[in-house]
């Protein structure tokens, strides 16, 4: 499967939305190929290097594809697009386009069947629900309500101020308890070097 990769300083969740302001020639285009085609593209953190210019230097094998669910131009002129994270992919190999697009053979990662929230869960599903009240949050109209542990695991992991890195880590992984547990463990570790 191709897929055209979008590099950014961030990382895409399944579920999650991330609202972008489009500006490059390459990206309108790659942006019009989607819509015309009803296809999404591959949203991929760079792990050195910058956004905007030449293609980064670095970025993380393992991204979530972004479905365009609504378009406008702004104030400043500019597309504004909002997406939606749907599967989780690992990069197989790249090519570089001419007009300087990265395109990707992907292989999708297979996703666990969502499991019902448990007792333990609570506090998570809770620390979600105060985020959700944030006006940024808000303002991405996410619809917080974790139906499951795969969407609690995506929502926080998208949403909560981890390192970069971290959130790649938590990408990766397959099962939902899995990254719920590695999310408590970060939680852990970021209220440690608060009250240190």
């Amino acid at each position: 499967m191709n897929l055209p990769l979008f590099p950014l300083n961030t990382v895409l969740f399944p579920g999650c939305i991330l609202d972008l302001q489009i500006f490059e020639a390459r990206y309108l285009d790659m942006i019009g190929r989607c819509m015309k085609q009803g296809g999404g593209f591959g949203v991929v953190c760079i792990l050195d290097g910058e956004e905007v210019g030449i293609a980064p230097a670095g970025y993380a094998l393992v991204g979530c594809e972004a479905l365009i669910t609504d378009f406008k131009t702004q104030d400043n002129g500019l597309l504004g697009i909002r997406v939606q994270g749907a599967r989780r992919f690992n990069v197989v190999s790249t090519e570089l386009q001419r007009d300087q697009l990265i395109l990707a053979e992907v292989e999708w990662l297979d996703e666990e069947p969502e499991q019902p929230l448990q007792d333990e869960d609570d506090d998570l599903v809770a620390l979600l629900k105060a985020l959700a009240e944030h006006p940024m949050v808000e303002a991405l109209n996410m619809g917080t309500e974790a139906t499951g542990q795969q969407s609690l695991a995506n929502q926080l992991a998208y949403l909560l101020p981890f390192a970069e890195l971290d959130k790649i880590d938590l990408l990766q992984l397959d099962d939902p308890q899995q990254r719920l547990d590695a999310i408590q463990a970060l939680l852990d570790e970021l209220q440690g070097e608060l009250f240190a």
